[in-house]
């Protein structure tokens, strides 16, 4: 398999805290781990879908890159429980 790059869907933005001056700062948390194939030409950047099929556009990329260890898994560990089944079933191939 090509190169992948592992990114995050996003939930909506959520106010994380308020200010003094009271504008709201907006944290948007994980709500999906995904893999994507890497642009062509460029390994650390994803390409315009993820495995599943989505649109990577508004996706942040993960830290790191995936692991090339036999048997270890494809996403940061942290994420395990939103993993994007679709993808690890591809990744699984």
């Amino acid at each position: 398999m090509s190169e992948i790059v592992v990114v995050y869907e996003l939930d909506k933005p959520v106010p994380a805290h308020t200010s003094a001056v009271g504008s709201a700062d907006a944290e948007r948390l994980p709500r999906r781990v995904h893999a994507a194939p890497a642009a062509p030409g460029r390994p650390d950047t994803a390409g315009p879908r993820t495995l599943c099929g989505k649109d990577t556009f508004a996706m942040e990329k993960a830290r790191g890159k995936p692991s090339e260890q036999p048997g270890a898994p494809w996403y940061p560990t942290e994420s395990a429980s939103i993993v994007c089944p679709d993808c690890d079933a591809v990744m699984e191939i």
